[in-house]
């Protein structure tokens, strides 16, 4: 069928997530998938349960997989209803019934629109949320080889913008690993019992699927005709459904429906902006370090076109930071609006469930671009090691007068210390002379530190305080690499350092 390009989301204006597998991972036929597989794997639960025929649920399964439906008949019935379970759930009985007439009926059997749809969005999530992580691990093994190699490479520490005191490049890289490392371990709990299905029926009492096993005889023969036979258990068949759901699906079992009480649209909220403000923290600080003026890294190629300017040549924009800082500006807020979704009003919101679903997709997708492009960027980041010791050199040996003022406390004491550096960093910003020239030169140090001495002092690489000793600690922390390889990295490449 030919699709009207005037309805398809190419991603145009939103390029850090064009193409990628997260952008996929939430497609509208992803969605579409997501729900269908939720319909199979409640009819699969039944069936486990003696309360569907084995050969209906096969059938549904079957109808589900063939994947036939019309995506834009489904959103265009979805104004009617506003949600798109209804017709989807009309268009799959039909399908069933083309195959196999007995099973039709069993087709969302005692379930509701919002079983469905939620449990889709978990599925949803939890494709995509092991995608990115899957990127977060590539960029955490990058920036650990980037953290060894530059352990003890000085550059200047900034701060409020401006030069402060030595630090390591190393140092820089290692942090960045351990905010990614921090939004793995969120999401890890996610796939760890965060995301669950949704089973409540129309009002989270799970009374029609109840109704439904009584009447199909799971509580005996008996209880078919007698709602109140002493055989009836409504919170037994409850608890063995929910455990079934679950199993089938690969998701988790629910305290309570929850389709009034939004944590599991909330907990992805904050996962993704914690993760996307990870991602965001490395692009602005290599879009800082690659200004022309710092030029103390560059982002890689890539292929031809890389970067340019539509009206200067000369230039090679940071455009992977660029694209990973659009994400991370835009994720918190989305996340706002989708941790606001929590004030569901009585047992399912008008509105406020129907808001929830877009924010998501945007969520998710924006993340995994950002994800994708993070560890395009940590793979290939250029260090200019010795742009960054040219920098290190500009305030003449400044850059160390805290290490001076505390050399020269004991013998002027404090308060003669600082003003004695106070002068002498205003002469030599002013004269351009090195501090250490200037400190030879002043009476208070005759006889107190030699020429070597002050050279030795004022030198940024020798004062970079705990940074190579930190990186190594940090480096050391291994708790997610010695986790199982399977559980841990679905890709198969989690035995490589992180």
């Amino acid at each position: 069928m030919l699709v009207d390009p005037v309805l398809v989301d190419a991603g145009l204006l939103s390029p850090v997530r064009a193409g990628t597998a997260a952008e996929a991972a939430v497609s509208d036929t992803a969605w579409l998938r997501a729900m269908l597989d939720a319909e199979a794997a409640l009819a699969r639960a039944q069936a486990r349960l003696g309360v569907v025929p084995p050969s209906a649920a096969e059938a549904i399964g079957a109808a589900a997989r063939a994947g036939s439906l019309d995506l834009r008949a489904l959103a265009l019935a979805a104004r009617e209803t506003a949600n798109p379970v209804v017709g989807l759930v009309q268009a799959l009985t039909r399908e069933v019934a083309a195959r196999d007439p007995a099973a039709a009926p069993y087709v969302h059997r005692g379930s509701t629109s919002q079983d469905v749809l939620d449990t889709g969005a978990m599925l949803v999530a939890d494709r995509t949320l092991r995608i990115v992580r899957a990127d977060l691990l590539d960029a955490a093994r990058s920036l650990r080889a980037l953290a060894e190699r530059h352990r003890d490479t000085p550059m200047t520490g900034r701060t409020l913008a401006l030069h402060a005191v030595p630090t390591t490049f190393g140092l820089k890289a290692a942090g960045w690993r351990r905010s990614l490392l921090d939004a793995v371990a969120r999401i890890d709990r996610l796939l760890d019992g965060g995301l669950p299905v949704s089973l409540g029926g129309a009002a989270g009492t799970l009374a029609g699927y109840v109704e439904y096993a009584r009447v199909d005889g799971w509580f005996g023969a008996a209880a078919r005709t007698d709602p109140d036979h002493p055989a009836v258990d409504p919170g037994a068949y409850a608890d063995a459904l929910a455990e079934a759901f679950a199993a089938e699906t690969g998701l988790a079992r629910p305290a309570l429906p929850w389709h009034a009480l939004r944590t599991p649209f909330a907990d992805l909220a904050a996962a993704l902006a914690l993760t996307a403000g990870a991602l965001g923290k490395i692009a602005v600080d290599v879009q800082a370090l690659a200004r022309t003026e710092v030029g103390e890294v560059a982002e890689p190629a890539g292929g031809a076109g890389r970067g340019a300017s539509s009206a200067m040549p000369h230039k090679r924009n940071p455009v992977l930071a660029t694209l990973i800082r659009s994400a991370a500006l835009q994720v918190p807020v989305l996340a706002a609006g989708l941790t606001q979704c929590l004030l569901a009003e009585d047992e399912r919101s008008a509105g406020a469930w129907h808001a929830e679903w877009q924010l998501l997709r945007e969520l998710l997708r924006l993340t995994g671009g950002a994800a994708r492009t993070g560890a395009e960027l940590a793979a290939g980041l250029e260090v200019r090691a010795d742009r960054m010791r040219a920098n290190l050199g500009l305030t003449g040996g400044q850059v160390v007068s805290e290490r001076i003022a505390a050399v020269l406390a004991p013998v002027l004491g404090r308060a003669a210390a600082k003003q004695v550096l106070s002068e002498a960093s205003a002469r030599s910003a002013a004269s351009g002379l090195p501090l250490a020239e200037v400190l030879a030169g002043r009476p208070e140090l005759a006889g107190r530190l030699t020429t070597a001495e002050l050279d030795r002092l004022c030198d940024p690489a020798g004062y970079t305080g705990a940074a190579p000793a930190l990186v190594d600690r940090a480096l050391a922390d291994r708790a997610l690499a010695d986790r199982d390889p399977a559980d841990l990295d679905p890709a198969g490449t989690a035995d490589a350092p992180l």
